[in-house]
């Protein structure tokens, strides 16, 4: 997929199970909405094949649109439109929809269902949007950034719906800005960037790769801009320094004791104060880092 000279889709192929939640990562502007739009049938790619529960998203859009449900990362209702009565007009629309009731009452929505959409919260209007995307029974849902916004119970009820959807056999097709939520929920993740597929496979599998721990240092001051280079030559081989940002350090590799008295040697000798010197299992957030070279900024 083009838009005009920049290339946000490039050659990218991938495959999601039925029944799986299988969470779609990538910093800004690595193509994740536009690989979803395209799924869901909003936008025609330029080149290259997708289909969608067995269907092409576009030609045989009228059949597919009844079995699936999208949650959109910001709007999707009318502005001056009461919460629950948005979500009784959406059941409406299918033939067999869950009960509302039980949908309000699951999300936390009874407070705010006469509140007009505009009034609602980011967190509100979130969990609305949800509610609207499996309200239709579907048999495969899009959910961008679902939690976004969303407080820390909010966040939880979410996750055990999406959860819930999948021991009933619905699809997900998730992103998230969150790494824990990725790795709580996702049967399997997808890394893109730039527009191409970089790393695939569980959290488990992306984050035990090789066996690797990690090292974080964190200091007081920022580091110099020469400080992973020269952390990396004491290092050696066999171990990849990482900045995270201007005061942390990220370091993959095997966290033994005799890594642990390098680094603490290096920082006596370079004139660096730690805060902190933590040894932990790569995280999915970790990965991220490693194989992006970037945050994902939320």
């Amino acid at each position: 997929m083009r838009y005009g000279e920049t290339v946000a889709v490039d050659g990218l192929s991938l495959e999601v199970a039925r029944g799986s939640i299988t969470a779609v990562l990538g910093p800004n502007g690595a193509g994740k909405t536009t690989t979803l739009e395209t799924c869901e049938g909003y936008r025609t790619p330029h080149q290259g094949r997708v289909r969608v529960l067995g269907l092409d998203p576009e030609a045989r859009r009228r059949e597919l649109l009844p079995r699936i449900g999208v949650m959109l990362q910001s709007g999707g209702a009318w502005s001056g439109v009461r919460a629950v009565e948005m979500l009784r007009h959406i059941a409406a629309l299918h033939a067999h929809p869950l009960d509302v009731d039980m949908l309000v009452d699951r999300l936390g929505l009874a407070s705010c269902g006469r509140t007009p959409y505009r009034r609602l919260s980011g967190g509100q209007q979130q969990r609305l949007s949800l509610a609207m995307a499996v309200v239709g029974r579907p048999e495969l849902v899009f959910v961008d950034e679902p939690t976004a916004g969303m407080d820390p119970q909010a966040r939880r009820t979410t996750w055990e719906l999406l959860e819930e959807l999948r021991h009933d056999g619905v699809t997900t097709v998730l992103t998230t800005h969150y790494m824990d939520e990725a790795e709580r929920l996702a049967d399997h993740v997808h890394v893109i960037d730039r527009g191409r597929l970089i790393a695939s496979g569980t959290p488990f599998e992306l984050t035990r790769a090789s066996g690797s721990s990690t090292i974080r240092l964190v200091v007081t001051e920022p580091f110099p801009a020469s400080a992973p280079a020269s952390l990396q030559a004491a290092l050696g081989e066999g171990t990849v320094v990482q900045p995270v940002n201007e005061h942390s350090l990220l370091i993959t590799g095997p966290a033994d004791a005799g890594t642990l008295a390098t680094v603490s040697a290096w920082c006596d000798r370079e004139g660096v104060l730690p805060e902190s010197l933590t040894l932990g299992q790569r995280t999915l957030e970790d990965v991220f880092l490693q194989i992006t070279g970037r945050e994902l900024v939320r």
